[in-house]
């Protein structure tokens, strides 16, 4: 009896001495709340200066000269959304909302755009207000044709920006840079 007491005073003592230590690590850690110092200049400077990297520029005349090229490469991918997932899913698309989160502007309660990139087109717009007001279905898909040449625009000027891209690189940097992610 005297054994398993003992036993469950240092079980309880080696639990608080884990719990105290833990709480040690944990103050020497700093807080990080909401976005901190999110600084979107310079996670676009990481940024340009990974795929510089990936498609081995080395001169830096060189690579401003591709930079604008790649440029216009991201900023026709953020229009189009991110490799489909803007697509109107969960991910960056409408994803339902609750709890106390209020909604925005005139949004009603059950949904908010949660993207990443881009605002939403007046056509994406027009289409989310349709179908929050549960619009007959004509309506609906006058909006989702409007919709869907929106989208086309915005594919045919990631196109575009792409075959630009591409008439600058060698085939090794046209290679890295469908590895990377810049070119399909």
């Amino acid at each position: 009896m005297k054994s398993m007491f003992k036993q469950a005073i240092l079980a309880g003592a080696a639990a608080v001495l884990c719990l105290g230590a833990n709480q040690l690590t944990a103050q020497d850690q700093p807080q990080r709340q909401g976005r901190g110092n999110f600084d979107p200049a310079q996670m676009q400077q990481r940024m340009m200066d990974n795929y510089k990297e990936a498609l081995e520029f080395t001169s830096d005349d060189e690579w401003n000269a591709v930079k604008p090229l790649v440029q216009k490469v991201l900023d026709a991918r953020r229009e189009v959304g991110f490799g489909g997932m803007g697509r109107g899913g969960m991910m960056f698309g409408m994803g339902r909302r609750g709890g106390d989160n209020p909604p925005q502007g005139d949004q009603p309660q059950n949904t908010q755009r949660r993207r990443a990139g881009a605002e939403p087109s007046q056509a994406q717009q027009d289409l989310q207000k349709a179908l929050d007001a549960k619009a007959p279905a004509d309506e609906i898909k006058g909006k989702l044709a409007k919709y869907r040449d929106d989208r086309k625009q915005k594919e045919a000027a990631l196109t575009k920006a792409q075959e630009d891209l591409k008439k600058v690189l060698n085939a090794r940097r046209e290679a890295q840079a469908v590895m990377a992610g810049l070119l399909n």
